[in-house]
């Protein structure tokens, strides 16, 4: 079972460093997530939340995840 507040923040979260900064985790492309899994994802929340994202991607359940984004009143930035 998923946290409801971890998927809020999936969402909404902008990642805040590199070539995709600006975008929301959901948005991140897969090969993006999955060289993070490889070079090790980044301490804390952040990391966890990456993490999360990559295995909701991979079980092709995104689509639980973009709903949240509409109707909410700014996204999260880090």
């Amino acid at each position: 079972m998923f946290d409801k507040q971890d998927l809020l923040d999936i969402a909404r979260t902008e990642m805040p460093f590199g070539k995709y900064a600006g975008r929301t985790l959901i948005d991140l492309p897969e090969p993006y997530l999955l060289w993070f899994r490889q070079r090790g994802f980044p301490p804390g929340r952040l990391g966890q939340l990456l993490a999360l994202t990559l295995e909701i991607r991979i079980e092709g359940l995104e689509g639980m995840i973009r709903p949240l984004k509409r109707g909410i009143p700014g996204p999260l930035r880090r």
